[in-house]
């Protein structure tokens, strides 16, 4: 399992907007995508925002993100206006803890 992290640092005057853009985005995606076994939206107002996924392999991930998808992140249009700049972008795989 490949977890994906894209954090947002987001200009607080559009925060909210910014939320409900991501949420309205993101709602459909295990559908769209069956190798996402699981997703979530963690948000720290006025100015962080995660979107964190859970791949069930590197073959789902460039499915959905494509072949850069250790350095490029999923940019929604007119997403740059809500930014105070680029996504970040990080990729974890589960460590067992026995």
């Amino acid at each position: 399992m490949i977890v994906r992290v894209s954090e947002a640092r987001v200009r607080p005057e559009r925060f909210e907007a910014f939320h409900e853009l991501i949420v309205a985005a993101v709602r459909d995606f295990p559908a769209r995508n069956p190798g996402l076994v699981d997703h979530e939206v963690l948000v720290a107002p006025p100015r962080s925002l995660l979107y964190v996924s859970r791949w069930r392999s590197e073959e789902d991930l460039v499915a959905y993100a494509g072949e850069n998808w250790r350095d490029e992140p999923v940019v929604l249009p007119g997403e740059e206006e809500y930014l105070l700049g680029p996504l970040e972008l990080r990729h974890f795989t589960v460590a067992p803890l026995d």
